[in-house]
């Protein structure tokens, strides 16, 4: 029985959508610009994170140092979670 549960897990970890399409990280650097018009953030690393339509925009401006958590999608960054650090 444990073997049938091992092979199991293995085989839906192999076949996982979201094994292979997307990879969660984060990064603590500083705002470099805000496009409110993009829904998007560029930070001092040079990269560009998207954002969704709800997310607020509130207290963000270039110079900011915040940790962003953000998920890769078919090669974009989409921010999940952004926390402003002190």
């Amino acid at each position: 029985m444990r073997m049938l549960i091992a092979t199991l897990l293995a085989t839906a970890s192999i076949f996982s959508p979201l094994n292979s399409f997307a990879q969660s990280a984060d990064i603590e650097a500083t705002i470099k610009t805000v496009d409110l018009t993009a829904l998007s953030l560029t930070l001092d690393d040079g990269r560009t994170y998207k954002v969704s339509e709800e997310f607020s925009f509130d207290g963000l401006k270039a110079g900011v140092k915040v940790l962003v958590f953000y998920t890769m999608v078919d090669g974009s960054r989409i921010v999940d979670d952004l926390e402003i650090v002190s």
